[in-house]
């Protein structure tokens, strides 16, 4: 939680077009979310996210898995950017990469899947194959789920998930862009949340907290398009 007067500082962990990135710097601006984007942590150099940092005048780390030796090299190096930065929550937008998350930031870190968890997630289940995945499997429906992460692939605490109607002759791209549109909306929510302090976590589960009460938001509470 912070304080009136300090804005909650975030580095945002991108792996390629950095639209969700873009849709955060473009909350804040306009006064819709009120954290500080303190650094853009990117796995690739030349990818449209990096531009999207660089044209809003934001901190940039460009960390490679192929410049690092092993996964607990490449884990340090972000772990020490973080550090560096002051960073209160880590936002992972897009990033594909394995990092081990230290013990200090389990609970200070975020992902956002384009599916509802705990269906169509996993290692290799990111962009477009979570779509395809999804259509494969004849879902009615699909959306996008904001969680906590952990050291395995699109686990975690779910905090909140919003609902899209998989349509007849849905494609993975129109698909997806429905997915995005929710994820938009999903993502700056959850940052809220934490913002204020109204996040805790017990027995693997995320309540929201309010002075003097207390609830659990249960996963399937989900909002819809």
């Amino acid at each position: 939680m912070t304080s009136q007067s300090e804005r909650l500082r975030i580095a945002v962990l991108i792996s390629g077009g950095g639209r969700s990135l873009q849709n955060l710097i473009d909350r804040i601006r306009h006064g819709e979310l009120d954290v500080e984007i303190a650094v853009v942590i990117s796995s690739l150099s030349k990818v449209k996210g990096v531009e999207r940092a660089r044209a809003a005048g934001l901190p940039l780390a460009i960390i490679r898995t192929q410049d690092h030796p092993d996964v607990e090299e490449f884990s340090r190096r972000i772990a020490e950017t973080l550090d560096a930065h002051r960073v209160g929550l880590v936002c992972q937008a897009g990033w594909t990469c394995f990092w081990r998350i230290p013990d200090r930031w389990l609970g200070k870190v975020m992902n956002i899947h384009p599916a509802l968890l705990p269906k169509h997630g996993g290692k290799g289940f990111y962009g477009h194959h979570v779509h395809e995945s999804v259509l494969a499997a004849g879902e009615r429906e699909s959306g996008c789920t904001v969680h906590l992460a952990n050291n395995e692939y699109d686990a975690g605490p779910i905090i909140m998930q919003r609902k899209v109607p998989v349509l007849p002759g849905d494609t993975p791209d129109t698909l997806a862009e429905r997915v995005f549109a929710q994820e938009c909306i999903a993502y700056p929510a959850a940052i809220r949340l934490f913002a204020k302090g109204h996040l805790v976590v017990q027995d693997g589960q995320v309540y929201l907290h309010r002075p003097g009460r207390e609830r659990l938001i249960p996963p399937h509470r989900t909002g819809t398009e």
